[in-house]
């Protein structure tokens, strides 16, 4: 079943939305939870508030692409999951991600204001647009999916090491540009 014909569905009401979307997109969406959460409890519990959460909003939003929303979803209730699982206790590898980004934007006190969030996000999308597809492909799939090193340099048919520097490298470039725009100091 094709995407419009499966947000009919939830426009309409019926339940089938829910089991043809699980079906096309249950495993695209647990990859993003579990990569997050690293708990196949947490990441399935999270994948079926999605579920709700898109039947919740569809209608009256009426996605143009329905894997992205549905991802965007999953990936805001893994990233909830683990600020509450983060309390008591740690996901050493989501951990690590994050701190990988720690140089490239300044400290939490400057970007938790809204506009400024925005301004960050609009300038690292700048940036992305301006890399090659490769690079671009590398820093989403670590940075939004949170894939591991080893399966990005699977995915690419890369090194390890080759990952880790070309990741070093694009974060040391988007340093350079958000501070060439002011972004951060």
């Amino acid at each position: 079943m094709d995407d419009i014909e499966i947000i009919d569905l939830f426009f309409k009401r019926i339940e089938k939305a829910i089991t043809e979307t699980a079906a096309k997109y249950g495993r695209y969406c647990f990859s993003i939870a579990h990569n997050v959460l690293s708990n196949k409890q947490d990441a399935e519990e999270s994948v079926n508030d999605a579920y709700l959460a898109a039947w919740n909003t569809i209608p009256p939003n009426r996605p143009n692409k329905l894997s992205v929303y549905l991802g965007r979803i999953t990936r805001n209730i893994a990233l909830n999951k683990y600020d509450y699982n983060s309390a008591k206790k740690r996901n050493g590898e989501f951990d690590l991600i994050l701190s990988e980004l720690e140089d490239c934007i300044s400290s939490a006190d400057n970007v938790e204001a809204e506009y400024e969030a925005g301004e960050v996000a609009a300038q690292i999308s700048e940036f992305l647009r301006s890399i090659d597809v490769i690079s671009r492909q590398v820093f989403v799939r670590r940075y939004w999916y949170s894939d591991c090193i080893a399966a990005i340099a699977i995915r690419f048919g890369m090194s390890e090491s080759k990952v880790k520097s070309l990741l070093f490298r694009i974060r040391s470039k988007l340093k350079i540009h958000l501070e060439k725009e002011g972004v951060i100091l």
